[in-house]
Order: C-alpha cells, then sequence, then structure tokens
C-alpha cells in the first residue's frame, strides 16, 4: 500500500473558516490525504484565506511568495487557494503567483476532490461559482475521531445587510440558510463521535430561516431542537446581526437549558451618525435597549462585541459616543480594528480619518475594553461554574476548559479528562483566563 499523500491547511481569519478547513480536510481526505501540522512535509498546501482583516490578499500573496523555494525543491507539490480572498481574486492569483495549482471559493470546495483530478494531471483549477446545490450534502460523513469535545456546525452563510465596510456579501453570496433536519443529523453524528458542545455558525446566524417539517424554523426553533438531542450538553452561536435579534431567541436565553449565557452582538459604533453611515440599520439607542432586554431574560450573560475605529468621516463626538456605548453595556469580551479600506465597498471611496488619530483612539478603545474584561473575571472569582475540559494545561497535571461564559479556566486534579464537563469553583482570575479548583 503507498504512503497517504499529506494535506497541510493554513486558517486565517473567523470561526467559520475553521469550520470549513475541517470539511475540506474531510473532502480531501475521502480522496487519500492526511493531515499534517508541517509545510514541509505536504504533497498539498492549502491556504484557506479571509478578506475581513487590513490587506487580507496581500498576506496572501506574500504566504506564496515563501512556497515558491518548496515548490522547486518538490515539482510534484499542490498549492491551493480557498475562501474568500479566492473568491475575491480568482484567475488573478494564478497570474500573480504561477506556484499555485487550484483556486477555489467558499461555496464550492465540496467539488475539491473533482479539482484535484484536474490538477494531479498537469492542468490548472479554478471555481468561484455560486452554485445551486447544497454543498454540504456534497461533503462526506465527519469521520471519527473527533479531536475535541466541541465543534463547529456551519447553519448559515452569506449576507443581505450590505454594510458599508464588508466584502462578505460579494464573496460568500446572498443569505442561505440550511435544512433544519440536515442539521439536526450532523449534530446527532457530532455527538456520537464524542461532541459535547455544538456552536452554531453563520455570517448572520440569527437570521437563520432554513426548512424544518412545519415551514422554516427560526434559530430559536432550531436551538429547542437541538435542546432535545441527547448527549448534547451546550448549544453556542455566533456572529449575530442586532437587527435579527427576535422575542423568541431572547427568550431562549432564559428559558433553554442547554443555550450558553454568552452572545457575541456586535454593534460596530456608537454614533448613530456612523451607524447610519455603514448601513448598519440600527441605532446606538436600540442596541442599547435590546441589550437591555437580553439581560432581563438571562441576567448573568456576557455580551461580546465588535468595534470599527476610525471608520471613514468618524470624528471625535462620533468616537465619544462609542466609548459611552461601551461603558453603558460593560463588555466581558470585545474585537476591535481600525478601519481599513475593502476594494469594491461603498467606505472604501469616502474620505478617511488620519491614521494616528485612529490608532490612538483604538488604543483608548481597546484599554477600556480590558477594563472592562478584567473586571468581568474577577467578579467569577468565588462563583461555581460549570466547566467542558478540552486539552491538558502547560503545567503538571493541568486541564484547561471553558467555562459557560467562554472563559478559558484551568485546574489542576489528577481524575479529570478531556472531554468531562465538571462543576469548578472559581479561585483566581488572570489576566486572560481564570483558576479554578473541582468541586465534584
Amino acid at each position: 500500500m503507498s504512503d497517504p499523500k499529506k494535506l497541510f491547511i493554513r486558517t486565517y481569519g473567523c470561526q467559520m473558516n475553521v469550520y470549513d478547513s475541517e470539511r475540506m480536510a474531510e473532502a480531501l481526505g475521502a480522496d487519500g490525504y492526511v493531515e499534517t501540522d508541517s509545510p514541509d512535509d505536504a504533497d498539498m498546501i492549502l491556504l484557506n484565506t479571509c478578506h475581513i482583516r487590513e490587506k487580507a490578499a496581500e498576506k496572501v500573496y506574500s504566504e506564496l511568495g515563501r512556497y515558491k523555494g518548496l515548490k522547486a525543491d518538490k515539482p510534484n507539490l499542490k498549492i491551493g487557494v480557498a475562501g474568500c480572498v479566492a473568491q475575491a481574486e480568482g484567475q488573478e492569483i494564478m497570474r500573480r503567483q504561477p506556484i499555485v495549482d487550484l483556486v477555489v471559493g467558499p461555496q464550492t470546495y465540496h467539488r475539491l476532490p473533482a479539482m484535484m483530478k484536474s490538477v494531479d494531471k498537469g492542468e490548472k483549477a479554478l471555481d468561484t461559482d455560486f452554485p445551486e446545490e447544497d454543498k454540504f450534502e456534497h461533503l462526506p460523513k465527519r469521520p471519527l475521531p473527533q479531536r475535541n469535545p466541541t465543534a463547529f456546525l456551519t447553519v448559515q452563510e452569506g449576507c443581505d445587510k450590505f454594510c458599508a465596510f464588508c466584502v462578505v456579501p460579494y464573496t460568500r453570496g446572498a443569505e442561505v440558510s440550511r435544512p433544519a433536519d440536515r442539521i439536526l443529523r450532523e449534530a446527532r453524528d457530532l455527538v456520537e463521535r464524542g461532541v459535547k458542545e455544538i456552536t452554531l455558525l453563520g455570517q448572520n446566524v440569527n437570521a437563520y430561516h432554513g426548512a424544518g417539517p412545519d415551514g422554516d424554523y427560526t434559530l430559536a426553533q432550531l436551538i429547542w431542537a437541538l435542546n432535545d438531542v441527547d448527549g448534547l450538553e451546550r448549544i453556542r452561536f455566533t456572529t449575530s446581526h442586532p437587527n435579527d435579534m427576535d422575542d423568541a431567541l431572547i427568550a431562549a436565553h432564559g428559558d433553554c437549558e442547554k443555550l450558553m449565557p454568552y452572545l457575541h452582538l456586535p454593534v460596530q459604533s456608537g454614533s448613530d451618525h456612523i451607524l447610519k453611515r455603514m448601513n448598519r440599520s440600527h441605532t446606538a439607542e436600540s442596541y442599547l435597549r435590546l441589550i437591555e432586554r437580553i439581560r432581563v431574560a438571562r441576567p448573568d450573560i456576557l455580551i461580546s462585541g465588535d468595534f470599527i475605529v476610525g471608520f471613514p468621516e468618524e470624528s471625535d463626538q462620533d468616537f465619544e459616543d462609542t466609548m459611552s456605548l461601551i461603558r453603558e453595556v460593560q463588555y466581558g469580551q470585545a474585537f476591535s480594528f481600525k478601519y481599513s479600506t475593502r476594494p469594491g465597498t461603498p467606505a472604501a471611496e469616502r474620505a478617511q480619518v488620519d491614521p494616528d488619530v485612529a490608532s490612538e483612539r483604538l488604543h483608548r478603545l481597546q484599554t477600556l475594553i480590558t477594563d472592562q474584561q478584567r473586571a468581568v473575571q474577577d467578579a467569577m472569582v468565588g462563583r461555581e461554574v460549570g466547566v467542558l475540559f478540552e486539552k491538558p494545561g502547560r503545567l503538571e497535571g493541568q486541564m484547561v476548559g471553558k467555562s459557560d461564559h467562554l472563559h478559558a479556566v484551568y485546574v489542576t486534579g489528577d481524575d479529570i479528562a478531556k472531554g468531562d464537563l465538571r462543576r469548578v469553583r472559581i479561585i483566581e482570575s488572570g489576566p486572560n483566563s481564570l483558576g479554578g479548583e473541582l468541586i465534584d
């Protein structure tokens, strides 16, 4: 029997890309590939790209440039680019980097095995279509073993919001939701393989409207159906849009036993002027009232958010409005970025904020967020939480897992195994994690 072919995947960006990389590895696994941790050992290198961060395409080209020598030494090495940069750049990737054999968009990676047959014959392969067929139905069943007790599960893709700063509608397409029965089937398969926590993924996951047995399911209905899956202990979802947080989903946070007390709900700015220019279709006040309602339903919920600083035309007052909103919400976690242009988006053509001003604002905002995050973590000391253990820690006998609120928790104990869901008392708060002791 010949040795298996080795696949190295570099994943950029969001959790959805992590899920996509897993599925691409599974698709190629059916074609005889096994994953390796080093590009030097690989028979195929696949870059699964993201277009959200600044200069995303140039970073991909830079990475490809580092593989020129490797390709020269191993002429049979195959190199592919997948994901949103692949969708946006298409044929240009092969023109600028002739070492690339394959370019595939995020909606067509189920066709990878067929594309590899062309590549193996010495041909270039390009597929950035938005096909009508459901790619998930063409992917192989997720194989044993699962590496972790947690898993991502994509339920919705694409976006119809057209925020002025975002390329997702152009690279991922319009909003599409998977049928509920197929999601439940995949969830049960994951649980059979040892998964205890599932995070539902979508560009606008709370806009989910997949076909169900009696009409379209909302995300709340899907969560309640997953709540009945035996062996599934925890449910999370990300990323949400404020406009799609309906009453049923808010109520689920208070009533659904397996839905964890954590919500990532990006606002992007606290200025109504900037929100309008972003085409966000909500106001700072409507966002704040929404947070109030969510906290009434689940008082202990941890709120996470996203912020863009230095958006075109952002004034000092606009920025101060954002800081005021952050102080009112009290975030437990947040992701914040300095605005960078995305070609083809409306905001790219507008007057830009001075980069030094934007950097100073970002520093102030991140300092405030860090203080809030630390305060939330410090308040956990003395509390009892559930922790799902995922892997060994850095110290002897130490295991690390995630709390109900998605905090990393380190515990030392001889009887803790990967996949255990245990009660833990928090005894210490560190910069980015908590320390605890078992109480059961």
